[in-house]
Protein backbone atom coordinates (compact mmCIF):
# COMPACT_ATOMS: atom_id res chain seq x y z
CA UNK A 1 0.00 0.00 0.00
CA UNK A 2 1.33 3.47 -0.74
CA UNK A 3 1.44 5.86 1.16
CA UNK A 4 1.22 9.52 -0.51
CA UNK A 5 3.44 12.49 0.95
CA UNK A 6 -0.18 14.68 1.57
CA UNK A 7 -1.54 12.08 4.22
CA UNK A 8 2.09 11.63 5.38
CA UNK A 9 1.81 15.03 6.72
CA UNK A 10 -1.80 15.41 7.33
CA UNK A 11 -1.50 12.41 9.95
CA UNK A 12 1.25 14.25 11.93
CA UNK A 13 -0.30 17.19 11.71
CA UNK A 14 -3.66 16.07 12.88
CA UNK A 15 -1.46 14.08 15.65
CA UNK A 16 -0.08 17.64 16.74
CA UNK A 17 -3.04 18.97 16.91
CA UNK A 18 -5.05 16.53 19.15
CA UNK A 19 -2.16 16.53 21.65
CA UNK A 20 -1.90 20.24 21.49
CA UNK A 21 -5.78 20.60 22.29
CA UNK A 22 -5.35 17.73 25.33
CA UNK A 23 -2.67 20.14 26.66
CA UNK A 24 -4.86 22.82 26.89
CA UNK A 25 -7.56 21.40 28.62
CA UNK A 26 -5.06 20.28 30.84
CA UNK A 27 -3.98 23.56 31.23
CA UNK A 28 -7.09 25.30 31.68
CA UNK A 29 -8.17 22.85 34.08
CA UNK A 30 -5.33 23.54 36.30
CA UNK A 31 -5.37 27.47 35.71
CA UNK A 32 -9.38 27.25 36.93
CA UNK A 33 -8.93 24.33 39.17
CA UNK A 34 -11.85 22.99 37.96
CA UNK A 35 -12.46 19.42 36.18
CA UNK A 36 -15.46 20.30 34.26
CA UNK A 37 -14.78 23.70 32.55
CA UNK A 38 -17.08 22.96 29.75
CA UNK A 39 -19.97 21.01 29.58
CA UNK A 40 -18.51 18.85 26.88
CA UNK A 41 -15.59 17.80 29.99
CA UNK A 42 -18.12 15.96 31.22
CA UNK A 43 -22.10 16.25 30.42
CA UNK A 44 -23.45 14.19 33.45
CA UNK A 45 -21.44 15.80 35.51
CA UNK A 46 -21.65 19.07 34.51
CA UNK A 47 -25.82 18.87 34.77
CA UNK A 48 -25.51 17.18 38.27
CA UNK A 49 -22.93 20.18 38.98
CA UNK A 50 -25.95 22.37 37.80
CA UNK A 51 -28.32 21.23 39.95
CA UNK A 52 -26.22 21.45 43.25
CA UNK A 53 -25.32 25.46 41.79
CA UNK A 54 -28.96 25.63 41.90
CA UNK A 55 -29.78 24.45 45.36
CA UNK A 56 -26.67 26.16 46.60
CA UNK A 57 -28.00 29.29 45.13
CA UNK A 58 -31.43 29.14 46.92
CA UNK A 59 -29.94 27.97 50.31
CA UNK A 60 -28.01 31.38 49.89
CA UNK A 61 -31.06 33.32 49.09
CA UNK A 62 -32.76 31.92 52.02
CA UNK A 63 -29.89 32.79 54.17
CA UNK A 64 -30.47 36.02 53.02
CA UNK A 65 -34.03 36.27 53.61
CA UNK A 66 -33.39 34.77 57.03
CA UNK A 67 -30.73 37.43 58.22
CA UNK A 68 -33.56 40.63 56.84
CA UNK A 69 -35.93 38.71 59.21
CA UNK A 70 -33.71 38.77 61.83
CA UNK A 71 -32.32 42.22 61.56
CA UNK A 72 -35.94 43.54 61.82
CA UNK A 73 -36.79 41.54 64.82
CA UNK A 74 -34.46 42.49 66.37
CA UNK A 75 -35.40 46.16 66.03
CA UNK A 76 -38.49 45.00 67.01
CA UNK A 77 -37.48 43.26 70.43
CA UNK A 78 -35.17 45.98 71.55
CA UNK A 79 -38.40 48.70 70.45
CA UNK A 80 -40.67 46.18 72.75
CA UNK A 81 -38.11 45.89 75.01
CA UNK A 82 -37.86 49.74 75.76
CA UNK A 83 -41.64 49.94 75.58
CA UNK A 84 -41.82 47.56 78.51
CA UNK A 85 -39.42 50.05 80.38
CA UNK A 86 -41.43 52.68 79.80
CA UNK A 87 -44.83 50.92 81.05
CA UNK A 88 -43.40 50.28 84.28
CA UNK A 89 -42.03 53.67 85.26
CA UNK A 90 -45.42 54.99 84.24
CA UNK A 91 -46.89 52.20 86.35
CA UNK A 92 -44.79 53.96 88.56
CA UNK A 93 -46.14 57.04 88.17
CA UNK A 94 -49.74 56.48 88.68
CA UNK A 95 -48.78 54.66 92.25
CA UNK A 96 -47.21 57.58 93.22
CA UNK A 97 -50.21 59.93 91.90
CA UNK A 98 -52.33 57.04 94.34
CA UNK A 99 -51.18 58.49 97.21
CA UNK A 100 -53.82 60.43 99.25
CA UNK A 101 -50.52 62.91 100.47
CA UNK A 102 -49.85 63.67 96.99
CA UNK A 103 -51.31 67.60 96.66
CA UNK A 104 -52.36 68.97 93.22
CA UNK A 105 -49.39 70.15 92.48
CA UNK A 106 -47.51 66.71 93.00
CA UNK A 107 -49.91 65.35 90.87
CA UNK A 108 -49.08 67.74 88.09
CA UNK A 109 -45.93 67.40 87.98
CA UNK A 110 -46.55 63.17 87.42
CA UNK A 111 -48.45 64.47 84.65
CA UNK A 112 -46.12 66.80 83.14
CA UNK A 113 -44.00 63.38 83.42
CA UNK A 114 -46.29 61.13 81.59
CA UNK A 115 -46.62 63.62 78.55
CA UNK A 116 -43.26 63.49 78.14
CA UNK A 117 -43.60 59.52 78.24
CA UNK A 118 -46.20 59.50 76.18
CA UNK A 119 -44.29 61.39 73.22
CA UNK A 120 -41.56 58.96 74.27
CA UNK A 121 -43.97 56.10 73.31
CA UNK A 122 -45.02 57.64 70.17
CA UNK A 123 -41.61 57.79 69.11
CA UNK A 124 -40.65 54.13 70.07
CA UNK A 125 -43.97 53.06 67.64
CA UNK A 126 -42.58 54.97 64.96
CA UNK A 127 -38.76 53.38 65.06
CA UNK A 128 -37.18 52.36 61.75
CA UNK A 129 -35.25 49.43 60.47
CA UNK A 130 -31.92 49.35 59.63
CA UNK A 131 -32.83 49.86 56.00
CA UNK A 132 -34.96 52.82 57.31
CA UNK A 133 -38.45 51.44 56.90
CA UNK A 134 -40.82 51.54 59.77
CA UNK A 135 -41.15 48.77 61.88
CA UNK A 136 -44.66 48.96 63.01
CA UNK A 137 -46.80 50.33 59.69
CA UNK A 138 -47.10 46.58 58.40
CA UNK A 139 -46.77 46.43 54.54
CA UNK A 140 -46.99 50.25 54.43
CA UNK A 141 -42.85 50.44 55.54
CA UNK A 142 -42.50 53.96 54.17
CA UNK A 143 -45.61 55.62 55.94
CA UNK A 144 -44.84 56.72 59.61
CA UNK A 145 -47.65 54.96 61.54
CA UNK A 146 -48.44 56.60 64.90
CA UNK A 147 -49.37 59.98 65.15
CA UNK A 148 -50.72 61.43 68.26
CA UNK A 149 -54.57 62.97 68.09
CA UNK A 150 -56.95 64.48 70.70
CA UNK A 151 -56.77 61.44 73.76
CA UNK A 152 -54.78 59.23 71.84
CA UNK A 153 -52.91 58.29 68.80
CA UNK A 154 -53.92 57.23 64.96
CA UNK A 155 -52.52 54.38 63.51
CA UNK A 156 -51.70 54.95 59.57
CA UNK A 157 -49.99 51.87 59.01
CA UNK A 158 -52.07 48.57 57.78
CA UNK A 159 -52.64 45.16 59.26
CA UNK A 160 -49.96 43.21 56.73
CA UNK A 161 -47.32 41.17 57.87
CA UNK A 162 -44.49 40.46 55.15
CA UNK A 163 -43.16 36.69 55.23
CA UNK A 164 -40.06 35.89 54.05
CA UNK A 165 -39.36 32.06 52.99
CA UNK A 166 -36.06 30.62 54.87
CA UNK A 167 -36.26 27.66 53.61
CA UNK A 168 -38.09 25.09 51.00
CA UNK A 169 -41.09 24.43 53.59
CA UNK A 170 -40.89 27.65 56.52
CA UNK A 171 -41.43 31.21 56.33
CA UNK A 172 -41.18 33.47 59.00
CA UNK A 173 -42.85 36.74 59.73
CA UNK A 174 -39.95 39.94 60.12
CA UNK A 175 -42.59 42.09 62.40
CA UNK A 176 -46.24 42.65 63.45
CA UNK A 177 -48.39 45.57 62.37
CA UNK A 178 -48.80 48.78 65.27
CA UNK A 179 -52.28 48.10 65.57
CA UNK A 180 -50.90 44.72 67.17
CA UNK A 181 -48.58 46.03 69.51
CA UNK A 182 -49.95 48.98 70.75
CA UNK A 183 -53.64 49.14 69.54
CA UNK A 184 -55.38 45.83 70.01
CA UNK A 185 -55.59 45.93 74.36
CA UNK A 186 -58.28 44.14 75.67
CA UNK A 187 -59.52 46.81 78.23
CA UNK A 188 -59.59 46.06 82.59
CA UNK A 189 -59.51 42.24 82.83
CA UNK A 190 -59.97 41.62 79.83
CA UNK A 191 -63.76 40.53 79.68
CA UNK A 192 -65.30 43.82 81.34
CA UNK A 193 -64.92 47.11 82.87
CA UNK A 194 -65.80 48.94 85.74
CA UNK A 195 -66.84 52.38 86.15
CA UNK A 196 -67.72 54.83 88.49
CA UNK A 197 -71.34 57.48 87.12
CA UNK A 198 -70.52 60.79 86.64
CA UNK A 199 -73.13 62.05 88.84
CA UNK A 200 -72.31 60.38 92.13
CA UNK A 201 -72.32 62.14 94.96
CA UNK A 202 -70.83 59.43 97.79
CA UNK A 203 -67.53 57.94 98.08
CA UNK A 204 -67.99 54.86 97.02
CA UNK A 205 -65.14 52.95 94.65
CA UNK A 206 -65.20 49.89 92.54
CA UNK A 207 -62.15 47.94 91.76
CA UNK A 208 -61.66 46.40 88.20
CA UNK A 209 -63.24 43.17 89.01
CA UNK A 210 -62.84 39.09 88.34
CA UNK A 211 -64.75 35.91 86.53
CA UNK A 212 -65.46 34.08 89.13
CA UNK A 213 -67.75 31.33 85.91
CA UNK A 214 -66.81 32.44 82.66
CA UNK A 215 -69.62 30.16 80.86
CA UNK A 216 -72.49 32.06 83.09
CA UNK A 217 -71.10 35.58 82.07
CA UNK A 218 -73.51 37.33 79.75
CA UNK A 219 -72.19 40.15 78.16
CA UNK A 220 -74.27 43.02 78.57
CA UNK A 221 -74.19 47.00 80.16
CA UNK A 222 -75.02 46.29 83.39
CA UNK A 223 -75.59 49.49 86.24
CA UNK A 224 -75.21 49.10 89.58
CA UNK A 225 -77.83 51.24 90.97
CA UNK A 226 -77.91 52.03 94.80
CA UNK A 227 -81.37 52.76 96.30
CA UNK A 228 -80.32 53.81 99.32
CA UNK A 229 -76.99 53.91 100.97
CA UNK A 230 -76.69 50.26 101.72
CA UNK A 231 -78.97 48.56 99.10
CA UNK A 232 -78.29 48.39 95.56
CA UNK A 233 -80.15 46.47 92.92
CA UNK A 234 -77.77 45.43 89.18
CA UNK A 235 -79.63 46.51 85.88
CA UNK A 236 -78.79 44.84 82.51
CA UNK A 237 -79.25 47.45 79.45
CA UNK A 238 -83.01 46.79 79.41
CA UNK A 239 -83.44 48.15 83.44
CA UNK A 240 -84.21 44.46 84.18
CA UNK A 241 -82.70 43.45 87.58
CA UNK A 242 -80.52 40.51 87.36
CA UNK A 243 -79.44 41.07 91.25
CA UNK A 244 -79.66 43.06 94.46
CA UNK A 245 -78.58 43.16 97.98
CA UNK A 246 -77.61 44.75 100.72
CA UNK A 247 -73.66 46.60 100.36
CA UNK A 248 -71.31 46.12 103.12
CA UNK A 249 -67.49 47.97 102.64
CA UNK A 250 -65.15 45.78 100.89
CA UNK A 251 -67.84 43.20 100.27
CA UNK A 252 -68.37 41.62 96.80
CA UNK A 253 -71.03 42.10 94.41
CA UNK A 254 -71.56 39.01 92.39
CA UNK A 255 -73.88 38.20 89.39
CA UNK A 256 -73.58 36.59 85.93
CA UNK A 257 -70.40 34.58 86.54
CA UNK A 258 -68.33 37.79 87.74
CA UNK A 259 -67.69 39.82 90.72
CA UNK A 260 -66.69 43.30 91.76
CA UNK A 261 -65.77 45.15 94.82
CA UNK A 262 -67.03 48.63 96.44
CA UNK A 263 -65.38 50.42 98.94
CA UNK A 264 -66.39 53.67 100.57
CA UNK A 265 -69.95 54.97 101.39
CA UNK A 266 -71.69 55.24 98.28
CA UNK A 267 -74.71 57.63 98.44
CA UNK A 268 -78.63 57.04 97.17
CA UNK A 269 -78.78 57.52 93.89
CA UNK A 270 -74.99 56.84 92.89
CA UNK A 271 -74.33 54.28 90.28
CA UNK A 272 -71.40 52.28 88.79
CA UNK A 273 -70.96 50.44 85.49
CA UNK A 274 -69.79 47.15 84.00
CA UNK A 275 -69.19 46.60 80.45
CA UNK A 276 -67.90 44.09 77.89
CA UNK A 277 -63.81 44.66 77.49
CA UNK A 278 -63.49 46.11 74.12
CA UNK A 279 -59.69 47.26 72.69
CA UNK A 280 -57.96 50.16 74.06
CA UNK A 281 -54.33 51.38 72.93
CA UNK A 282 -51.78 52.31 74.81
CA UNK A 283 -51.86 55.79 74.21
CA UNK A 284 -55.17 56.29 75.52
CA UNK A 285 -54.56 54.53 78.17
CA UNK A 286 -51.81 57.16 78.99
CA UNK A 287 -53.53 59.68 78.08
CA UNK A 288 -56.89 58.82 80.08
CA UNK A 289 -54.34 59.02 83.15
CA UNK A 290 -52.92 62.46 82.47
CA UNK A 291 -56.58 63.67 82.04
CA UNK A 292 -57.32 61.86 85.28
CA UNK A 293 -54.31 63.59 87.25
CA UNK A 294 -55.65 67.46 86.20
CA UNK A 295 -59.42 66.70 87.20
CA UNK A 296 -59.35 68.09 90.46
CA UNK A 297 -60.07 66.33 94.03
CA UNK A 298 -61.58 68.24 96.53
CA UNK A 299 -65.19 66.08 97.48
CA UNK A 300 -65.23 62.96 98.42
CA UNK A 301 -66.55 61.54 95.28
CA UNK A 302 -63.76 63.50 93.19
CA UNK A 303 -61.89 61.47 95.05
CA UNK A 304 -63.59 58.25 94.36
CA UNK A 305 -63.93 58.87 90.90
CA UNK A 306 -59.98 60.01 91.01
CA UNK A 307 -59.25 56.23 93.29
CA UNK A 308 -61.22 54.34 91.04
CA UNK A 309 -60.26 55.55 87.90
CA UNK A 310 -56.39 55.22 88.99
CA UNK A 311 -57.15 51.73 89.89
CA UNK A 312 -58.72 51.14 86.03
CA UNK A 313 -55.11 52.74 84.47
CA UNK A 314 -53.51 50.47 87.01
CA UNK A 315 -55.08 47.14 86.03
CA UNK A 316 -55.07 48.62 81.71
CA UNK A 317 -50.77 49.15 82.31
CA UNK A 318 -50.96 45.50 83.65
CA UNK A 319 -53.00 44.06 80.80
CA UNK A 320 -50.76 46.14 78.57
CA UNK A 321 -47.77 45.02 79.82
CA UNK A 322 -48.85 41.33 79.82
CA UNK A 323 -49.78 41.96 76.40
CA UNK A 324 -46.55 43.37 74.97
CA UNK A 325 -44.84 40.35 76.97
CA UNK A 326 -46.38 38.26 74.64
CA UNK A 327 -45.57 39.73 71.83
CA UNK A 328 -42.22 39.99 72.77
CA UNK A 329 -42.26 36.12 73.29
CA UNK A 330 -43.51 35.54 69.77
CA UNK A 331 -40.73 37.96 68.13
CA UNK A 332 -38.27 35.73 70.37
CA UNK A 333 -39.84 32.75 69.46
CA UNK A 334 -39.25 33.63 65.40
CA UNK A 335 -35.57 34.44 66.56
CA UNK A 336 -34.84 31.21 68.18
CA UNK A 337 -36.61 29.38 65.02
CA UNK A 338 -34.51 31.26 62.11
CA UNK A 339 -30.88 30.45 64.71
CA UNK A 340 -32.37 26.64 64.84
CA UNK A 341 -32.56 27.44 60.58
CA UNK A 342 -29.52 28.96 60.26
CA UNK A 343 -27.16 25.89 61.89
CA UNK A 344 -29.82 23.65 59.54
CA UNK A 345 -28.95 25.39 56.52
CA UNK A 346 -25.38 25.62 57.00
CA UNK A 347 -24.96 21.78 57.09
CA UNK A 348 -26.88 21.64 54.27
CA UNK A 349 -24.58 24.09 52.26
CA UNK A 350 -21.58 22.21 53.57
CA UNK A 351 -23.38 18.97 51.75
CA UNK A 352 -23.81 20.80 48.77
CA UNK A 353 -20.58 22.26 48.40
CA UNK A 354 -18.42 18.95 49.12
CA UNK A 355 -20.84 17.08 46.49
CA UNK A 356 -19.82 20.28 44.17
CA UNK A 357 -16.77 19.36 44.77
CA UNK A 358 -16.49 16.10 44.14
CA UNK A 359 -17.91 16.58 40.75
CA UNK A 360 -16.15 19.53 39.40
CA UNK A 361 -12.81 20.49 41.31
CA UNK A 362 -9.61 19.02 40.30
CA UNK A 363 -7.21 15.99 41.43
CA UNK A 364 -4.11 18.79 40.95
CA UNK A 365 -1.87 15.91 40.84
CA UNK A 366 -3.50 13.78 38.74
CA UNK A 367 -3.60 16.66 36.28
CA UNK A 368 -0.12 17.87 36.90
CA UNK A 369 1.20 14.53 36.18
CA UNK A 370 -1.14 13.86 33.07
CA UNK A 371 0.21 17.54 31.58
CA UNK A 372 3.86 16.56 31.96
CA UNK A 373 2.54 13.54 29.94
CA UNK A 374 0.68 15.72 27.34
CA UNK A 375 3.85 17.82 27.04
CA UNK A 376 5.83 14.92 26.51
CA UNK A 377 3.80 13.04 23.83
CA UNK A 378 3.50 16.35 22.25
CA UNK A 379 7.08 17.49 22.03
CA UNK A 380 7.93 13.71 20.76
CA UNK A 381 5.15 14.64 17.96
CA UNK A 382 6.70 17.44 16.71
CA UNK A 383 10.45 16.12 16.92
CA UNK A 384 9.07 13.08 15.15
CA UNK A 385 7.09 15.56 12.16
CA UNK A 386 10.67 17.33 11.98
CA UNK A 387 12.60 14.43 10.99
CA UNK A 388 9.38 12.54 8.94
CA UNK A 389 8.70 16.00 7.19
CA UNK A 390 12.62 15.89 6.07
CA UNK A 391 12.81 12.81 3.75
CA UNK A 392 12.27 12.04 0.05
CA UNK A 393 13.43 9.44 -2.48
CA UNK A 394 15.85 12.05 -3.47
CA UNK A 395 17.88 11.61 -0.10
CA UNK A 396 18.37 8.34 -1.44
CA UNK A 397 19.55 8.81 -5.43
Amino acid sequence: MRISTAALHNAAILQITDRTAALVKTQNQLASGKRIVTPADDPTGAVQALGLDRALAQSQQYGRNADAAKSRLSFEEQALADTTTLLDRVRVLALQANSGALDSVGRQSIATELQTRLGELVDIANRRDGNGEYLFSGYATSTQPFALSGGGATYSGDQGVRLLQTSDNQKIADGHPGSTVFMDIPQGNGTFVTGVGAANTGSGIIDAGSVTDRSAWVPDTYTISFTSETTYDVLDSSSNVVASGTYAPDGAIAFNGIQVQLSGAPAAGDTFTVTPSGKQDIFTTISNLITTLGRPADTDADNARFVTEIGTALAQLDRTQEHISTVRAEVGGRLSVLDSAADTRADRELDLQTALGSLRDLDYADAIARLNMQLTGLQAAQQSYTKISQLSLFNYI
